[in-house]
């Protein structure tokens, strides 16, 4: 039996979340073209007969202006002194020295893979390139390309990482594919949505609250709150006549019916917190910290 923690590094956008969601088969991480999407560090749990790898995304590698930042980059740090395993991502058209230099300055102790995404947008001569770049790298045990959004051999893949973790008992018993609990999936999901719909720098200016979450006997009550910083921020994202904030409601109540299986109920409501991404007391009620 195998058993390990492989963590996922990389810059915004590279696709660790796309590459997480595909390792699991379940959206356990939320996607969005905008970058900066995943602010928590979200652990995936794959169970098979002779093995049990626990995946960690983690947020896009960047230099913190906030402290909300700073706490997503203290999820990359937790992320990095916990693995025995860590994939290094890296977008196909990136500047690969300027990769090169980030995944250096993670001094990474454990082995680590550099998976090199996206390769169906280029190349068999850039792919190729890229591999002989990293394979040289001296933090880079073996080099995988892949593309985690149109699919790649994921049997191929997890031999790969299972040669370098250790033997072992799993962490977890059951069938768990998380450590997180629903209510943390329904805020991601309908904070998806506001990536979604929101444009400009909206979505990097709200956050997602889970005030009730209630199992009746043919569906699922939920409300929530989405904070912002601003009276007109709130405008825009409840809309004329609560067009957007309904556009918003709609899209995140399906995807949240299918994750738990049940009918849901969902309120949404828009609040005013100036400027919440510098408050610690509520960066640690949304699970910061």
């Amino acid at each position: 039996m195998k058993s390990g923690f492989v963590s996922i590094f990389g810059r915004p956008n590279a696709g660790k979340s796309t590459l997480l969601n595909a390792l699991m088969g379940e959206k356990l991480a939320i996607v969005s073209p905008k970058v900066q999407t995943t602010r928590h560090r979200i652990k995936g749990i794959l169970t098979e007969k002779d093995y049990q790898v626990v995946f960690s995304d983690t947020p896009g590698i960047i230099e913190p202006k906030y402290k909300l930042q700073e706490k997503m980059m203290q999820a990359v740090k937790n992320a990095l002194e916990d693995a025995d395993l860590a994939l290094l991502l890296v977008d196909i058209k990136e500047t690969l020295k300027e990769a090169d230099d980030i995944f250096t300055a993670l001094n990474i102790k454990a082995p680590a893979l550099v998976v090199i995404n996206k390769v169906d947008t280029t190349t068999k001569t850039a792919t190729d390139e890229a591999k002989a770049f990293f394979s040289s790298r001296p933090y880079c045990k073996k080099v995988i390309a892949i593309s985690a959004l149109t699919g790649f051999n994921k049997k191929e893949f997890m031999n790969a990482v299972l040669q370098y973790l250790p033997e072992g008992e799993p962490f977890f018993e059951g069938d768990d594919i998380s450590d997180l609990n629903t209510r943390f999936f329904v805020s991601e999901l309908i904070r998806e949505k506001i990536y979604q719909f929101a444009a400009d720098e909206i979505p990097y200016h709200t956050t997602v609250l889970v005030n009730e979450y209630r199992e009746k006997e043919n569906l699922v009550k939920i409300a929530a709150d989405i904070i912002v910083h601003r009276e007109t921020q709130k405008a825009i994202l409840i809309g004329e006549k609560g067009t957007m904030i309904k556009k918003i409601g709609t899209a995140a109540r399906k995807d949240i019916e299918a994750f738990i299986g049940q009918k849901v109920f969902l309120e949404l409501f828009v609040k005013v917190k100036p400027g919440w991404r510098e408050k610690e007391m509520f960066l640690k009620q949304l699970g910061y910290g």
